[in-house]
């Protein structure tokens, strides 16, 4: 009977200790959720305030009495946004079809296909990870202007079209397909793009559309090589026009603009993130998952 009362006792206590260190979690959880979307919120708020009525606070506040979708209107009136979002679509477009194209591509030929020092290449191929982006862009700079495609559309696009990392996700996800499969294809005569196209892309879905998705948020990001090999207002993209915006739009002074034009441009990728990121979950780690 003592013995039934302990067990009991014990099942209570870590029960209750569950129960706090469950609470404690959720706490740290949620202070942590407050604290990612309090930029967000501040960003919003902001973008909904009339210029004056931000001027006239010593002491930034947390709410709006009066707020005003003014700003929104006019951060499509003081620059061109419109033919930015254009510009970012299609560069965004042409640029994830192509890197899917030679993702795929490399990716399939390093995980299915037999050629002499396969490994030795792929080992140097990730290497590549290891080199900084500074270094690339001053390269990509260079061959970009020496073949006079500075202010174009094959310019911007075309040192984006290889991504190491993708290859490499690919690849990883190719190879948990059985080789059964693919040694099966081959007897019935299916070509290595039949396979690649029938077989492999079908079953590795949730990756490609993971891998889609993150270049999609690279490109409608990117700010510094765009920055670079454009200096015409005609291809300007969203992440370079927050700049023009700030420069020759608003001025540097109208902050609730320039929040407006934030959260116009950020959108999109937010809404994307929202509806994709169980997918991207799950395309990330089947991809970095072997067995």
């Amino acid at each position: 009977m003592n013995e039934d009362m302990n067990y009991q006792k014990l099942g209570k206590t870590a029960k209750a200790g569950k129960k706090v260190r469950s609470g404690i979690t959720y706490v740290l959880l949620t202070l942590w959720a407050l604290i990612v979307l309090f930029p967000f919120f501040w960003m919003l708020l902001t973008s909904v305030k009339s210029y004056s009525s931000y001027n006239s606070e010593y002491v930034p506040k947390l709410y709006t009495l009066s707020p005003t979708l003014q700003n929104y209107a006019d951060a499509f009136t003081a620059v061109p946004l419109g033919r930015y979002f254009f510009n970012t679509i299609v560069f965004t477009v042409l640029t994830t079809a192509l890197m899917l194209v030679v993702s795929v591509l490399a990716a399939y030929a390093f995980a299915r296909l037999k050629f002499r020092g396969k490994d030795l290449v792929f080992t140097c191929f990730l290497a590549l990870m290891m080199i900084p982006n500074e270094l690339v862009i001053i390269t990509n700079f260079t061959t970009i202007t020496n073949w006079n495609m500075r202010n174009t559309f094959i310019g911007l696009i075309l040192p984006s079209v290889t991504s190491v990392f993708y290859i490499y996700l690919l690849k990883e996800n190719f190879e948990q397909v059985p080789e059964e499969l693919y040694k099966a294809a081959k007897v019935d005569g299916t070509s290595d793009l039949g396979y690649l196209l029938r077989v492999l892309l079908p079953i590795c879905r949730p990756t490609i559309i993971t891998i889609i998705i993150l270049k999609v948020i690279e490109c409608w990001n990117s700010y510094v090589w765009p920055r670079l090999i454009t200096d015409q207002q005609a291809y300007f993209l969203v992440s370079n026009g927050i700049q023009e915006i700030r420069e020759n739009g608003f001025g540097r002074d109208n902050i609730p603009a320039m929040m407006a034009a934030v959260v116009v441009i950020s959108l999109p990728l937010i809404v994307l993130f929202l509806l994709f990121h169980k997918k991207i979950m799950e395309g990330v780690s089947r991809g970095g998952t072997k067995g």
